[in-house]
């Protein structure tokens, strides 16, 4: 299993999500997109607690099945699809969610959202997203 997390699913794993971290041990591949790097490092930067944080995600950039997952081509791609899909569904999100599940198309083999935000993304044909074993 390929597995591309969101924001929310990255700071269940920094706050202790004993769950989603053995289910990520067992992955081939974890991927963090770049958006969603980005997102968590804003937390981080208005946070209290951003020299532990940062200390977190240093070590799992660390490990060698961790990797950031970075756009293209195909990714405007995927980007453009989901947004029409989605605008005709009367479903729109939010363009960084947008940017995170085209990213996860490029590569991943499923998005690990919690349950709230996968409605409708999920709808998307070619899609799918995960996260019911943890939250």
């Amino acid at each position: 299993m390929r597995a591309a997390l969101d924001t929310n699913r990255l700071t269940d794993l920094f706050q202790g999500d004993a769950a989603l971290a053995e289910w990520l041990g067992t992955c081939e591949q974890v991927w963090i997109p770049l958006i969603v790097l980005a997102e968590i490092k804003a937390g981080f930067l208005g946070g209290t607690q951003h020299g532990r944080n940062e200390a977190l995600l240093q070590a799992l950039l660390a490990k060698p099945t961790v990797e950031v997952l970075l756009p293209g081509r195909q990714t405007a791609e995927h980007y453009a699809r989901l947004f029409v899909q989605l605008k005709r569904a009367g479903t729109p999100v939010p363009d960084n969610d947008l940017w995170i599940g085209a990213l996860a198309l490029d590569t991943a083999d499923g998005l690990f959202q919690r349950r709230q935000k996968r409605r409708a993304v999920a709808r998307c044909e070619g899609f799918w997203a995960a996260g019911d074993f943890a939250g």
